[in-house]
């Protein structure tokens, strides 16, 4: 899978959110291998944007579409101060992202051992486990590891507020077990809650 990340702030949230159905209508069918988007504005009008592909040679040739450059010219227009990122060094938990999700929360840091959270990675099937037993409103996990050692990772939620009870219960030891092996691989430096999130 590759992914592509776009974040920044909203000029002119209807705007986009008029974009963001645009290209679904009129562009996805030309998309070949184009999987998904999981995209919000948070609270506070920052927008993040994580659209994903079978491939990076798929997403390249969705980018040099001239409609899509058309269409990012416009979409360009209801956004400031935007930033990109790209990468293949994907990990997907419970099937990725999920469509019925009702809220997204988006984690963004580093990684500080990459080698403990490779091996998490190689954990999946006992890790998912463990995730279904403790928190049965997480419906999925993406995350995106980029070249300079920096991490976003969105979990999908049934809602707002399964997530926000099932975090105020003490975890199962294993499942907190699992957390501090989490915490001592990355640091997570800013949460970004999308609680209305577009998800195609």
């Amino acid at each position: 899978m590759f992914i592509q990340v776009i974040t920044g702030t909203v000029a002119d949230p209807e705007g986009l959110e008029r974009q963001v159905e645009r290209w679904q209508q009129e562009l996805r069918p030309g998309a070949v291998g184009y999987l998904g988007t999981t995209a919000g504005i948070t609270d506070d009008g920052r927008v993040v944007v994580l659209a994903r592909f079978e491939s990076e040679q798929a997403a390249r040739r969705n980018s040099q579409r001239t409609e899509q450059g058309n269409w990012w010219a416009e979409t360009e227009k209801c956004l400031d101060s935007v930033a990109f990122a790209e990468s293949v060094s994907v990990d997907t938990m419970l099937g990725g992202g999920n469509d019925k999700a009702g809220f997204v929360q988006v984690m963004r840091g580093r990684v500080k051992d990459p080698g403990r959270l490779e091996t998490l990675g190689a954990r999946k099937a006992e890790i998912e486990a463990v995730i279904g037993r403790a928190r049965p409103d997480v419906l999925g996990d993406v995350m995106v590891v980029t070249g300079d050692g920096s991490y976003i990772e969105a979990v999908y939620f049934s809602s707002e507020a399964e997530a926000r009870r099932a975090e105020a219960v003490a975890l199962p030891e294993d499942m907190a077990t699992l957390m501090a092996d989490f915490d001592a691989a990355v640091a997570i430096e800013e949460y970004l809650d999308l609680r209305n999130p577009w998800l195609h």
